[in-house]
């Protein structure tokens, strides 16, 4: 299996270090290009890239990125991307000192349709409501209690499929969350998020969601943004998840 991640943070290197660990070739590509990508080579047992040699993987393409680096990849990078590949979105929108403001998404779209949208290509959300460390360390076998639980959404069957088959690979249990509008139903604030929910716990989370809780939180990360600002403090919003 080839495997393009275009991310060298948290999400992208764990999900790398399980992949190769399955036995995938992974090309990963960041924004400071291949040669600082020498440790994770050397770590992981990724391939270091460009942003063009990672959205060559044959069969999925991870991004693990943020919403305002979305915004700033080249344009046209995914149309000459393999008819077949499957593109992850790990991402989750932070505005305010981090992503900014982005008037689709504050306007209600989910921001993963926003993300498929912007790069022209078709996307599943998926690995967007999981930490980094979860990803390495809590893979278990189907069957075992405990297992956690990675929601799927997009709108190609066939996709979501190998998805999930993916997820299942990697000791998680995949879920059909539905087409890519209601992946509004995993973004932040919402009770599936970061939540490390087995099966069937994180269904009916998912059925639970209400998007004002997804609004909720999104003015509570505006409203950190800005008393920061007042501050002077320079940090900005981030999560193990993103």
């Amino acid at each position: 299996m080839q495997t393009g991640i275009i991310g060298s943070g948290n999400i992208g290197s764990a999900v790398a270090c399980r992949l190769v660990a399955l036995g995938h070739e992974v090309v990963m590509a960041n924004s400071r290009g291949p040669a600082s990508l020498a440790d994770k080579a050397e770590t992981i047992g990724i391939v270091p890239g460009t942003l063009q040699d990672a959205v060559r993987a044959a069969d999925f393409i991870l991004l693990a990125i943020p919403e305002f680096a979305v915004a700033r990849l080249p344009a046209g990078l995914f149309a000459t991307c393999a008819p077949d590949v499957v593109v992850l979105d790990a991402g989750n929108y932070y505005p305010g000192l981090r992503d900014g403001q982005i008037a689709a998404i504050d306007q209600g779209t989910a921001d993963s349709m926003w993300v498929a949208e912007t790069i022209g290509h078709p996307v599943l959300k998926m690995f967007n409501t999981i930490h980094a460390n979860r990803i390495v360390e809590s893979g278990l076998p189907a069957g075992t209690p405990g297992r956690i639980c990675l929601p799927v959404a997009g709108d190609d069957p066939a996709a979501k499929a190998k998805a999930i088959s993916l997820a299942e690979a990697m000791g998680f249990g995949g879920l059909d969350a539905g087409p890519l509008a209601e992946s509004w139903r995993q973004q932040p604030g919402t009770p599936v998020y970061c939540q490390h929910l087995g099966l069937v716990e994180a269904r009916a989370a998912l059925a639970a969601a209400r998007r004002k809780d997804v609004e909720a939180a999104r003015a509570e990360a505006i409203a950190r943004a800005r008393r920061w600002n007042a501050d002077g403090d320079k940090v900005g919003i981030w999560d193990a998840s993103s």
